[in-house]
């Protein structure tokens, strides 16, 4: 066996940010529990990017995750997963520990500044 080429390239990042792949992890643990299947899933994922290709926004895989995530909540709405309530105070949560999270560091729910 040979050591890796020091030189070689390395393979991009699969996820750009963070949350991209908890968004992923989500969903493939929300499946695993049977909370939907995959046809479900990809049904979902497909109306909320056709919806925004028609309203006329690109679809060229920037906003991929950000459909992936507005799907997850569609699913989670539907399917009485959680109450809009407090799936709202979670986003809630999340953007002010993310307000108050330096630059850098990672983003932790329930820490304080």
């Amino acid at each position: 066996m040979t050591a890796p080429d020091a030189a070689a390239p390395l393979d991009p990042p699969v996820f750009d940010e963070p949350w991209q792949a908890g968004a992923f992890a989500l969903v493939v643990q929300l499946h695993a529990a049977g909370a939907f299947t995959w046809t479900d899933w990809a049904a979902a994922l497909s109306a909320r990017i056709k919806a925004a290709e028609a309203r006329g926004e690109p679809v060229d895989g920037a906003l991929y995750y950000e459909h992936w995530l507005a799907a997850l909540e569609d699913l989670v709405a539907e399917r009485d997963l959680a109450a809009p309530e407090a799936l709202a105070r979670r986003k809630d949560e999340w953007a002010e520990a993310f307000r108050h999270t330096p630059h850098g560091k990672p983003v932790v729910l329930g820490a304080s500044a």
